[in-house]
């Protein structure tokens, strides 16, 4: 009797892709990294999108994952941008961002050839996921007909507020054409109790002056995000679950997914050799006690002048407590006569550090922060709680919801003036490192950065949330190969 020959076995089908395009600054990049590492971990294939100059900084960041691929577009020359000029962090001014924005929209042709051959070499991606302010890769994801879900870097109840704010300055323009936003008069969220109250100044300045640059761009990338068919957000459901149906209600049809916080997905996966070889990291290991050093950074961004930095030296020294200070100003020396009166103390670092290393070591008891999200998101996961100094943006937001809402930090409390003094900053420090409203600060904190870590655990509400997500883009995408 003869027998028939095996059929030849199918080859596996290729992994679910996710395209991840992050917008060229720190900030927004490195949670993307932390999402596109663990949905590595969870089965699927991921491409990162980036530029030639930022390249070499996300390919540190991804060494141990081969299932993430990086894809490099080029970065246009415009006139109005310095040469080589890749990423916020290069930019000589404020005033050139808007240019740095308006010229990412000429990468969109070579973002859909990338795109074409992904589709055209059988890995259809299940969605781009894409920064705020890269708002034309809406109308590309159109066109491939590719779920955009977008991350915007906030918290679900800052970004609820900023967006209720920025709705309500335009019905005033085109009512009354009045050009900023009137809190006095207007309830922006009359059906959501804050945890704080709202003031003018928790706001970044707005402007409907149809001939103002920056309100446009705002403006546009504002309209576009409503269509997004999702939000993916860096934070966890027992801290902002009351605001998520809200946020969900100025989309169109999106779903708000929080899968953080990210930075608790690095685990065992961090390249931790690194981080202890630092000079930064040795000294902290030579500190006797736990917390008790504050940690002071204000983010890539923030601009002080020399005078602002001399009283924030003073001030660090005023207050005798151990510090580590990244500076980030070019062009700032401290005296000889204050290096030596803090040696042994104080410790300064120019170049980039690890954050995360830092925040995590148990010597570290504060951090004296811009309130940045990512750095409220690093600072809180590790039980860390904060003196927020805000500089711009939504940093007062935050700062008030740490301070006031969550009651994890205090707030430095400078008058209108340009430059902080050294006594408002020796107070600060001094409260939240030995006084009883920072004791209380610090509890907060620690209850708050286990429950973080619970929630990105195995079986943790961002644990469960990343996973409906990738089921949810499987599902979209099936139903999509049905139709077709």
């Amino acid at each position: 009797m003869a027998t028939s020959s095996p059929s030849p076995s199918l080859p596996p089908p290729p992994p679910p892709h996710v395209v991840i395009f992050p917008f060229m600054a720190q900030g927004h990049t490195i949670p993307l990294l932390d999402i596109s590492r663990e949905l590595s971990n969870r089965g699927l294939k991921v491409t990162i999108v980036t530029t030639p100059l930022n390249a070499p900084f996300i390919h540190s960041k991804l060494s141990n994952h081969m299932s993430i691929t990086v894809s490099v577009v080029p970065f246009p020359h415009v006139p109005d941008l310095p040469e080589g000029c890749e990423n916020t962090a290069d930019l000589p001014s404020i005033n050139s961002w808007v240019p740095f924005v308006t010229a990412t929209k000429q990468m969109r042709p070579q973002f859909e050839t990338l795109l074409h051959d992904m589709v055209d070499g059988g890995s259809r991606p299940l969605c781009v996921i894409s920064d705020f302010f890269l708002s034309w890769t809406l109308d590309t994801c159109r066109s491939f007909d590719i779920p955009r879900v977008v991350s915007h870097g906030m918290g679900v109840l800052p970004m609820l507020v900023l967006k209720a704010a920025s709705m309500h300055v335009r019905c005033q323009y085109q009512r009354q054409r009045q050009k900023t936003l009137d809190l006095e008069s207007t309830d922006l969220l009359p059906n959501l109790a804050l945890p704080f109250t709202l003031d003018i100044s928790d706001l970044p300045p707005r402007s409907l002056d149809p001939n103002d640059a920056f309100e446009r761009v705002i403006s546009e990338v504002e309209e576009v995000d409503k269509n997004s068919w999702g939000v993916i957000v860096n934070s966890f459901q027992e801290l902002e679950c009351e605001y998520v149906a809200a946020l969900e209600g100025l989309y169109k049809h999106a779903k708000a997914w929080c899968v953080g916080p990210v930075p608790l997905y690095e685990g065992d996966d961090r390249p931790r050799n690194e981080s202890v070889s630092c000079p930064y990291i040795k000294w902290l290991d030579e500190q006797d006690g736990s917390g008790v050093a504050i940690y002071v950074s204000f983010g890539t961004q923030a601009r002080l002048s020399d005078d602002q930095m001399d009283e924030i030296a003073y001030g660090l020294e005023m207050a005798g407590y151990r510090f580590i200070w990244a500076v980030r100003s070019k062009t700032w020396r401290a005296g000889e006569g204050w290096e030596r009166r803090v040696e042994g103390r104080g410790f300064v670092v120019r170049d980039w550090v690890d954050q995360r290393s830092i925040l995590a070591h148990p010597t570290v008891g504060g951090f004296l922060s811009h309130c940045g999200w990512n750095s409220v998101m690093e600072s809180l996961s590790m039980g860390v709680p904060l003196l927020a100094w805000p500089m711009g943006a939504e940093q007062p937001l935050n700062a008030k919801y740490v301070a006031v809402g969550l009651k994890a930090g205090l707030m430095v409390k400078p008058e209108k003036i340009k430059t902080v003094d050294r006594h408002v900053i020796c107070d600060g420090v001094r409260e939240l490192m030995g006084g009883e409203k920072g004791r209380r600060a610090r509890e907060r904190a620690r209850v708050l950065g286990s429950t973080a870590r619970r929630a990105v655990e195995k079986g943790g509400s961002s644990d469960k949330k990343l996973d409906e997500l990738i089921k949810s883009l499987i599902a979209n995408a099936n139903q999509k190969e049905i139709k077709f």
